[in-house]
């Protein structure tokens, strides 16, 4: 269950948004906290929640840091200087990805995908 304190809406047309062909199977969820996270981990953690009611067993497969324009992994995006960073989309959708969560608009994106044993 989503802390109380986090407003999950539906994804819309916003930053961070994946092509149109690859959206078949990809739930997309918008979390737009009341207290916005201090950093990348505090961000994790709420995506975490949104991964954990939807899945039994999960893993994180790709995901982006604007605050620090990082991305995991690393270099997934072979650009040189100042390009948008989408490798890791590529790298989620080639990989099995099925839950999208994006925290205040683009800011951090998670990627997830069930684990079955």
């Amino acid at each position: 269950m989503l802390s109380e304190n986090i407003r999950e809406v539906a994804m819309a047309e916003k930053e961070c948004a994946l092509p149109k062909r690859d959206r078949d199977g990809i739930e997309e969820v918008a979390l737009h906290p009341e207290k916005s996270p201090v950093d990348y981990q505090e961000a994790m953690g709420q995506a975490k929640e949104v991964a954990a009611g939807r899945f039994e067993d999960w893993m994180l497969v790709s995901w982006y840091d604007r605050d620090r324009d990082v991305e995991s992994p690393a270099h997934a995006t072979e650009c040189a200087g100042d390009c948008a960073k989408t490798g890791y989309i590529d790298y989620a959708l080639s990989h099995g990805a099925t839950l999208k969560v994006d925290v205040e608009d683009g800011r951090f994106v998670f990627f997830f995908t069930p684990v079955e044993w």
